[in-house]
């Protein structure tokens, strides 16, 4: 009979008979028994086998052991730590010592739990799960480092250890470590395809990753798997929505706000998909549901701020747009000991620091209002990001312009943010001072250089900008790839890149076309400016120089995503913010091929009066 079949067949070891036929109970026996009704879940029998062990035997340390097993087994955490305690003081196996981490664990005493594992690892550093308990306490205490060295240790000794890898995945995914933690979600998906978990957390590495088609995929797989995670479909519900499939995205969030209608990133995601598709009703719906949930969620407030902002609701919209500070979606607020004005107070004779909080086009649109500043008598100290600060320092009633890294030393009385002016001024949609240009004029040098290196005027000279920011929220949406913009390239006119920074994806195709590239030249908006004074034309994406050539009364028109940022409104061709601006607007989510069609066609009516009128300039505005 081997091993196994013995230690299955308690009752042929439960006794044995002495020379003179009495019968004596087997503590060992007994313990076996116990343990094999443990593994078979009759807990009660186990117990009662085991004290009977441990009648007849009171050191009987595996007894003891399993008796600790079993109070953890019940929920009674106190009493599996005496009887583990107890174990270790007759024989400080490495067994005992890590069932005695577990419990403590589980009682929240983490501290002398990692003290047990330590112990375990110690006495028997091959053992796999040690290490990865080891690991689990560590993450546990806010040791995430710690806790991935034990847990790639476990992982050395195990290589398919599929609990080690998750949570040791989890981890990284923590220190936003995604290419690591795919290795380690690859690992648990191999060993076990169909856990629906580690499809999941795969899912999400991919996400941030941005290989969006493989987390569809492994989303997919997972909400096969697992159809009861709420989870599962909403992680799933916010890749399809960046794929563009939208309905198939709406459907995902919908089941996982079926499984728990209050679930908040659901009912957010939700509303941004809506918005997106200028459902905005129904997007606000969402919001508010959100609002009787968590009232005071911050990104709720800044998504329905924008939604009263696009809509024209200027009133509504400029009070929620002050949430921003909370939001985590742009600059922390600056930690001034001063007060902040509001528009209300009386500022003549004083200082007043205004701070350029959000992104270089924020700055040049809300500039319009620091001269207003100073028309009621403040003196202006301005604090803008370093490219703006040579243009902006020449704003009508600006004393002092300062980088807006040094603006908590300077000397001041009040601080306003730019992107608070228009709620000081208690800006709407019929009072926006829109009086252009307002942004200083070019430096005359900067605008002759530009002349002598673009050489003669004898065509329509057209500016071009097709991406911003790669690490803005919206650049999937607002950016253009530069290959779609040759099919204006036809036209009789000269193009002009405007574009300061030149993805790599669009270096090749730059390079091939007649295009003057300024890259290298365009140190500052100066020069920026500079360039743009000598243009006919500019067409950009939604981006600072859109911005920049409103402000200076150039002539500029501006490509535009179905869903637009809040400035451009809804349905319109033009911008109250910039009279001399057009607005080209994508009639289909992420479908630009027709705008630049658009943009051609009117391209080329330019470029011809150009040629038949080569006497009228079409600049204007200054």
């Amino acid at each position: 009979m081997s091993r196994r079949e013995r230690r299955a067949s308690p009752s042929l070891r439960a006794s044995k008979t002495s020379s003179n036929g009495s019968r004596l109970v087997n503590p060992a026996a007994l313990y076996e028994t116990a343990f094999a009704q443990f593994q078979a879940g009759k807990l009660l029998e186990a117990m009662r086998c085991c004290q009977d062990a441990l009648a007849v035997d009171p050191n009987h340390s595996d007894a003891m052991h399993l008796m600790g097993l079993l109070s953890l087994r019940m929920g009674q955490n106190g009493q599996a730590i005496d009887w583990f305690a107890r174990a270790i003081k007759l024989a400080p196996k490495s067994d005992y010592v890590s069932s005695l981490g577990s419990a403590l664990r589980k009682a929240g005493r983490l501290e002398d739990a990692l003290k047990a594992f330590d112990k375990a690892v110690s006495l028997q550093p091959d053992n796999a799960q040690y290490w990865k308990d080891l690991g689990a306490v560590l993450a546990e205490l806010d040791r995430p480092d710690d806790a991935i060295l034990s847990l790639r240790h476990a992982l050395q000794l195990s290589p398919e250890y599929v609990d080690a890898a998750n949570l040791c995945g989890l981890l990284l995914c923590r220190r936003n470590r995604f290419a690591e933690a795919l290795e380690l979600f690859d690992i648990s998906v191999k060993a076990n395809p169909g856990q629906a978990e580690a499809l999941h957390m795969r899912a999400l590495v991919l996400q941030n990753l941005g290989r969006l088609e493989e987390a569809a995929a492994d989303g997919l797989r997972s909400q096969m798997l697992d159809p009861a995670n709420f989870e599962t479909h909403n992680n799933l519900g916010w890749v399809l929505h960046r794929l563009g499939r939208h309905e198939q995205a709406l459907a995902c969030f919908d089941r996982a706000l079926s499984l728990r209608p209050d679930y908040v990133l659901a009912l957010k995601n939700k509303a941004d998909l809506l918005a997106d598709g200028l459902r905005f009703e129904e997007a606000m719906a969402c919001h508010e549901r959100v609002q009787t949930i968590a009232p005071s969620d911050p990104i709720t407030i800044w998504n329905m701020a924008l939604i009263h902002m696009v809509t024209g609701n200027f009133e509504a919209g400029w009070l929620g747009r002050e949430i921003r500070w909370k939001t985590g979606l742009g600059i922390a607020h600056p930690d001034f000991a001063q007060p902040q004005w509001s528009g209300d107070d009386c500022i003549r004779g004083k200082t007043i620091l205004i701070f350029a909080d959000e992104g270089l086009g924020d700055a040049f649109q809300f500039a319009r209002y620091v001269p207003m500043v100073a028309e009621l008598g403040a003196k202006v100290i301005l604090a803008v990001q370093d490219p703006a600060s040579s243009l902006l320092s020449r704003l009508a009633g600006v004393t002092e312009c300062i980088p807006r890294s040094t603006a908590a030393s300077a000397s001041f009385d009040l601080h306003c943010s730019m992107s608070s002016l228009p709620l000081a001024f208690k800006t709407t949609l019929r009072t926006i001072p829109a009086d252009v240009p307002y942004l200083p004029s070019p430096l005359p040098a900067r605008q002759a250089e530009w002349e002598r290196r673009l050489g003669p005027h004898d065509r329509l000279r057209v500016g071009l900008v097709w991406s911003g920011n790669p690490g803005h929220s919206n650049d999937r949406n607002r950016s253009v790839p530069l290959q779609l913009l040759t099919r204006l390239l036809d036209i009789d006119a000269q193009f002009v890149s405007l574009q300061k920074d030149v993805r790599e994806s669009d270096r090749d195709v730059l390079a091939g076309l007649d295009i003057v590239d300024t890259t290298e030249s365009l140190a500052d908006f100066d020069d920026t400016a500079g360039l743009l004074s000598c243009l006919d034309v500019v067409v950009t994406v939604d981006t600072s120089v859109a911005h920049l050539a409103g402000g200076l009364g150039r002539p500029v028109w501006i490509l535009l995503p179905y869903r637009p940022d809040y400035r451009w409104l809804l349905g319109r061709t033009d911008s109250p913010w910039y009279p001399t601006a057009r607005l080209f607007r994508q009639n289909e989510a992420r479908d630009y091929g027709w705008v630049i069609d658009q943009v051609r066609h009117e391209l080329a009516a330019e470029a011809a009066a150009f040629r038949g009128a080569p006497c009228v300039s079409l600049r204007f505005g200054g």
